[in-house]
């Protein structure tokens, strides 16, 4: 039996949506609604998010997946508010529970990996030709875009540059599908266990980075230098000022994950949806084509929002050939010092 919630976005959240740019409110729906079912595949619990409109059977509506990878221990249930926005602006939004059993490093609990994209691929079209199910008919199957935090968007790196790294960010192979056309990762680095950060052959799928700048576990310089790695633009890297490292949740620390210690300056719901309205904006720019939303995410959000400070690239400028060399992820080692990030406004990194 499946349960229906209609859901709202909080009134600080609301505000946000009608002060900080027109565009941010123009592109959303008003009503999302939820439901939770099983991924067939792997038996995972997921929760669904869905824009909910009066006429959702009849208006001839094709929402794109957008799949978010939790956080190491992060509950789905505690990113909520950050997928209900992001559904809001026109995406089918699956958050996933992935337990998982890793005895080699002493875990034993929430954990993404690759095999969950094709998983829900296949359970999201299952979705869209049952008749009894809440979305069906409404789900553009042919156009994922990934969302990540943390370990979450570390995966997605390694999905979008078409790798496996066993047995922690995958087990046995994977192979990115072709559905795949975007990805925004909030509070991901990449790096191996020297603090080597190698080049992302992304293949041109547009990436974002969306980084709290008061994180001391995933620290803002090694966003940074993540971003300046990514070899294809589109992409960008959008400082939440004043978020920590569990600015994309619906508490701040929420139970279960390790706790960062730097306390944030922004209010929890204010950096929440600051945090999913730009990846929202990011995915419709990337995957719909939407003109008004890229030209908020490369040119005019930057100054309209006070919250953020954007370092952007939206078209390829001449570069060096690298050659992509296998990483392992430190993204989750807490890290005490934090240096803050400078504001940029749309700089090109010197690396270009």
């Amino acid at each position: 039996m499946v349960t229906i919630k209609a859901l709202s976005v909080t009134a600080g959240a609301a505000l946000i949506f009608c002060g900080t740019a027109k565009v941010a409110a123009a592109a959303t729906f008003n009503d999302v609604a939820r439901y939770s079912t099983t991924i067939s595949a792997n038996n995972d619990i997921a929760d669904i998010y869905y824009p909910n409109p009066s006429n959702l059977k009849t208006g001839n509506y094709s929402f794109p997946v957008a799949l978010l990878l939790q956080g190491a221990n992060v509950d789905k249930s505690d990113y909520s508010e950050y997928a209900s926005i992001v559904a809001r602006y026109g995406f089918v939004v699956v958050v996933p529970n992935h337990p998982r059993s890793l005895p080699q490093y002493g875990f034993t609990g929430l954990l993404p990996e690759t095999s969950q994209i094709d998983a829900v691929l296949v359970q999201m079209k299952t979705e869209n030709s049952n008749s009894v199910s809440p979305v069906a008919g409404v789900v553009n199957t042919q156009k994922l875009g990934l969302l990540g935090h943390s370990a979450g968007g570390v995966v997605g790196l390694f999905a979008i540059a078409n790798l496996c790294l066993s047995p922690v960010q995958c087990e046995g192979s994977f192979n990115r599908p072709n559905e795949l056309l975007a990805g925004a990762f909030f509070g991901t680095n990449l790096r191996d266990q020297n603090g080597v950060f190698f080049p992302i052959n992304n293949s041109g799928i547009p990436l974002a980075l969306l980084q709290g700048t008061r994180d001391s576990r995933a620290l803002p310089i090694n966003a940074q230098k993540t971003y300046e790695q990514i070899q294809n633009p589109p992409k960008a890297l959008i400082s939440i000022l004043g978020a920590n490292h569990y600015g994309i949740t619906n508490t701040n620390n929420p139970t279960g994950p390790i706790p960062d210690p730097n306390t944030p300056t922004i209010p929890q719901g204010v950096a929440v949806e600051t945090v999913a309205r730009w990846s929202g904006l990011f995915l419709r720019a990337s995957i719909l084509d939407d003109k008004t939303a890229f030209d908020y995410v490369y040119s005019t959000g930057d100054a309209l929002d006070p919250n953020v400070s954007v370092i952007s690239q939206a078209k390829p400028v001449p570069e060096s050939s690298y050659t992509w060399s296998l990483v392992t992820l430190s993204a989750t080692t807490a890290v005490l010092g934090l240096k803050k990030l400078k504001p940029h406004r749309h700089a090109r990194p010197n690396s270009w």
